[in-house]
């Protein structure tokens, strides 16, 4: 059972993101240029830059931390040439984007992490101030799945899979409440220009060749997922961008969408359950579905097995291979910003 994949919300879209993803002015430092000296937007990319902010976020009431690495704010091409090898005609026409500054996840986020958001552990989180502990039980959780959704490739220190985007967002809704910091998934734009960390090339690292340095695939997983960070990391400290598991974005998918992206901070609102899009391939795909600008879409091929009528909001029993990354916009949204954002992605 592990190879698994191998074998209405309202539309605000615009208006919400201008309101939460807010321009910046960016304090890195260039100590590097970009790989190619063919990009049209060489000018505009960097590929080496150091990181000058990072931080830990301790959950409170727990010892549960993660780590969340700063992204400056730039401009890239998004998307592939039509020269790439293996790519697809939803990867382009390739366009100049421009995002904010954020921070990311410098992991993916983990079972520990996640598994703190289930009803079982309520418990933990009724010490905190009144208003907080309020606003946390209003938030829908989820119970575990009826299997296990890890499907034995193991927990700690592992990537959390096999959870719908509905339940991640739920979850960052969660995060957010529990820490007073906003979290979410990183829209389409926002991830691909992480990954690439200033890179133009198929891989952040560049040849293929590199592959197994920097990437949990198929040809060298041994038919499981692995511990978050075991590979070598991108340009930006951000490791498993390529491979262990997949990731979800806040972006419904779409074929032709980048015919009609906005240049700054594009977003693809959802309006469905599926198709969504999910980025990076995971330990079971091939090395062309770890490509940088290589998209995913899901459907409802990921709950195929589920028995429940309805079939489940908050696990999708056939995607042991998709989990999430943390975005936290570096420019915080206030908090009507915030309420009017959750409005839209879980049709509040």
């Amino acid at each position: 059972m592990m190879n698994l994949k191998r074998t209405n919300i309202h539309k605000m879209a615009f208006f919400v993101l201008a309101l939460l993803l807010v321009s910046c002015k960016s304090k890195q430092k260039v100590v590097g240029t970009s790989d190619s000296a063919k990009n049209p937007l060489e000018k505009n990319v960097v590929a080496k830059i150091k990181v000058q902010e990072s931080y830990t976020e301790t959950v409170p009431a727990t010892e549960v931390s993660f780590d969340m690495i700063e992204i400056p704010k730039g401009t890239f091409l998004m998307g592939s040439p039509a020269t790439e090898a293996e790519r697809k005609t939803d990867e382009g026409p390739q366009r100049e984007v421009s995002v904010d500054a954020f921070y990311m996840g410098k992991y993916e986020v983990t079972w520990d992490v996640f598994e703190l958001f289930f009803k079982q552990n309520k418990e933990l989180f009724v010490k905190l101030d009144d208003d907080r502990t309020m606003k946390i039980d209003a938030i829908t959780r989820p119970s575990p799945p009826y299997e296990d959704p890890s499907y034995g490739m193991g927990k700690e220190g592992f990537p959390a899979v096999s959870m719908s985007a509905y339940s991640a967002l739920v979850f960052c809704k969660w995060l957010s409440t529990v820490t007073g910091k906003f979290y979410r998934l990183p829209t389409e734009a926002e991830w691909e220009y992480a990954a690439r960390a200033g890179s133009t090339t198929a891989y952040s690292f560049g040849d293929i060749a590199a592959l197994d340095e920097h990437a949990v695939h198929y040809k060298n997983s041994n038919g499981v997922y692995a511990k978050v960070g075991t590979k070598k990391p991108n340009a930006w400290g951000l490791y498993d961008m390529h491979g262990n598991a997949a990731e979800w974005t806040l972006d419904e998918y779409k074929t032709e969408a980048y015919t009609t992206l906005e240049s700054s901070n594009p977003w693809v609102t959802p309006t469905v359950i599926h198709p969504r899009v999910y980025r990076g391939g995971s330990w079971d795909d091939d090395a062309k579905t770890l490509r940088s600008a290589a998209r995913s879409a899901s459907s409802m091929k990921l709950q195929k097995r589920d028995p429940q009528i309805p079939k489940s909001f908050w696990w999708f029993t056939d995607s042991n291979f998709v989990g999430f990354r943390l975005m936290s916009p570096k420019v915080q949204p206030s908090k009507e910003e915030q309420k009017k954002f959750w409005q839209t992605v879980l049709d509040e």
